[in-house]
């Protein structure tokens, strides 16, 4: 009985795979808001009023990770008092476009610079480490509840050592910082991207005409022509007794769409147009209702 070699089973699986139709990689929205500086580093230097340098470097390295990592649409915000406007960017039919799902806030609770060493009758090493701490929130647009924290360590080190008044000298080495600080933003990116891949993407209607659905969202989040969507209707909202936090029961699959095209030419503007392939057209008085969400 004949059997194919392993390395040939091996790549027409591989090739297989690539052609398999795949899920859409879906970008989140969120806004990078006020970051701090929660240290004494470098504060003593600062005038009222001064942006603190530690805080800005922070939070311009967190913006650039999480664009690379290609898995947001990111917008920066300057306080947590862009939670009202976020708010009332929700409300206003259209303006949705700009609104996001997450605000992140931070500061950085930990840096510091240690020196160690060993001084020997003929030897001597001196060893400089610097250590960083960053900490965020995520925090809910809607109700402006911190629905998860998360930190990001990093360390950097340099060792220098002589023998017999042969080797270096460790000297003061600033760039030691600058990778102590990058280092605990790539393990908070880690942590963020984690936490987003958990939660369901989901967007607006902003509209309907001629049969049609328009949403929120194009190919700047994510979105493909033929990506099907499940329309799904909010469950009640009760506030807890205990808690008093408001509780969302479970919704409801009202309907699948399928994107046909796409309107807008911003990440900010962009829409998609979507044909209901199951389910009903929703009336205008429930759009405010439903989500328009990814598949399981």
């Amino acid at each position: 009985m004949y059997s194919a070699p392993i390395a040939s089973i091996d790549a027409r699986a591989a090739r297989e795979a690539a052609l398999a139709p795949t899920a859409p990689r879906l970008r989140t929205r969120i806004a990078l808001g006020r970051f701090s500086n929660a240290t004494r580093y470098g504060r003593a230097l600062l005038r009222p009023g001064d942006r603190d340098p530690l805080a800005d470097q922070v939070s311009d390295m967190l913006m650039a990770r999480l664009v690379e990592s290609d898995r947001f649409l990111i917008f920066e915000r300057s306080d947590l008092d862009i939670l009202e406007a976020e708010q009332a960017l929700s409300a206003s039919q259209g303006a949705s476009l700009v609104g996001v799902d997450a605000l992140i806030v931070g500061s950085v609770t930990e840096f510091g610079r240690r020196t160690e060493g060993q001084a020997g009758f003929l030897s001597s090493t001196m060893r400089q480490t610097v250590d960083a701490t960053v900490e965020i929130r995520l925090v809910s647009v809607d109700s402006g509840l911190a629905f998860f924290s998360g930190q990001g360590v990093g360390s950097a080190s340099n060792e220098a050592g002589e023998v017999a008044g042969f080797g270096s000298r460790a000297g003061y080495d600033s760039s030691l910082n600058d990778r102590a600080i990058a280092a605990a933003v790539d393990d908070l990116v880690n942590t963020i991207v984690s936490e987003f891949s958990d939660r369901p993407w989901r967007s607006d209607i902003l509209g309907s005409e001629d049969g049609v659905l328009f949403i929120a969202g194009g190919p700047a989040s994510g979105i493909s022509i033929g990506d099907q969507f499940k329309l799904e209707r909010r469950g009640n909202t009760l506030r807890s007794r205990q808690s008093g936090l408001p509780i969302t029961l479970p919704g409801e699959t009202v309907g699948e769409v399928e994107v046909v095209g796409f309107f807008g030419d911003t990440p900010q503007s962009e829409g998609a147009i979507a044909r209901m392939i199951s389910g009903t057209l929703p009336a205008e008085a429930d759009w405010h209702q439903i989500d328009v969400m990814e598949m399981n």
